[in-house]
């Protein structure tokens, strides 16, 4: 467990008499990257909004374990970044600054080369590839030195390039620069790329969070033996270089990946363990997703 920067205590939100957020507790630590994911209208952009100040929670609250007040603490891109279409990348980010009562400095460079814009020059920025505006978005929400970047969708409707090109902006942030990241999508194959902490979110509520081991586990092959001492069992396979486990489940092991099955049927043997059952399955990231939100594959 790291350090606390934001936490989220039984949040709520109603629009007039519609419930949209119900008692949605989360913590977030420093240098996270937390994927919110749900489908569209789950409720993922409305805690965002409250995260940055944008709305107000109808109850409950949101903590912050940072100088909140200080201008730029949070940068954020939720929905359509605002943009001046007529003006070039450098010009935008100079607004940015003027809007946040800064003065201008060095940084407007480093960040127009850390988002890879430096040599965009006068291009105005509506004639940007969709890409470009959405790294131009997060090149806006950098200023001020944030600690805590709020992103809203910042890959939908990218082609496969544009993804790439974020996701890597992304990582370097978080990785370089130490900002905690808080990233929505609806696509969990993109956010496993990225994402070091989940929370799934349907119908307004936090139905699961669960960790970076968790997903990377969901999309692999596995073969689930059931044995007399799984204990003894897990043990032997990992000596012999599998990445075996017990499972909750009593009396099962789990082992990750390729498995040779002459090789562990016959080392069961040799370690007088019994096998009663053996089976291969192999996990799907979106029937992972659909389980825990439901719905139907796409």
């Amino acid at each position: 467990m790291g350090e606390m920067i934001l936490k989220a205590s039984g949040l709520c939100k109603n629009y007039g008499k519609k419930p949209v957020l119900h008692d949605v507790d989360l913590t977030i630590n420093k240098g996270d990257i937390y994927g919110l994911v749900g489908k569209n209208g789950a409720g993922k952009t409305t805690i965002m909004r409250i995260m940055t100040g944008l709305q107000h929670p109808t109850s409950g609250k949101m903590e912050f374990f940072f100088d909140r007040e200080r201008l730029g603490s949070v940068g954020a891109l939720v929905e359509l970044p605002s943009i001046y279409a007529n003006k070039s990348a450098e010009e935008n980010i100079k607004f940015q600054y003027l809007n946040l009562g800064l003065k201008f400095d060095d940084s407007i460079h480093e960040i127009l080369k850390l988002v890879g814009l430096d040599n965009t020059g006068n291009k105005p920025a509506g004639k940007f590839s969709l890409g470009m505006r959405q790294r131009l978005g997060i090149a806006m929400a950098m200023v001020g030195d944030p600690e805590v970047l709020v992103l809203d969708e910042p890959i939908n409707g990218l082609d496969p390039q544009g993804i790439i090109g974020v996701r890597d902006l992304l990582l370097r942030l978080n990785r370089e620069k130490g900002i905690t990241i808080i990233i929505s999508s609806h696509i969990l194959s993109e956010l496993s790329k990225l994402a070091t902490r989940y929370a799934f979110i349907d119908g307004g509520r936090i139905v699961k969070e669960c960790s970076e081991y968790d997903i990377e586990h969901a999309g692999e092959k596995l073969m689930i033996i059931s044995v007399d001492k799984p204990t003894e069992y897990a043990a032997a396979l990992n000596t012999k270089g599998y990445k075996a486990e017990t499972v909750s489940t009593p009396n099962k092991v789990t082992i990750h990946g390729e498995v040779d099955i002459t090789e562990v049927v016959i080392l069961a043997k040799d370690e007088g363990i019994k096998i009663t059952d053996l089976r291969t399955v192999e996990t799907d990231l979106e029937e992972f997703y659909v389980g825990i939100v439901g719905g139907k594959k796409v």
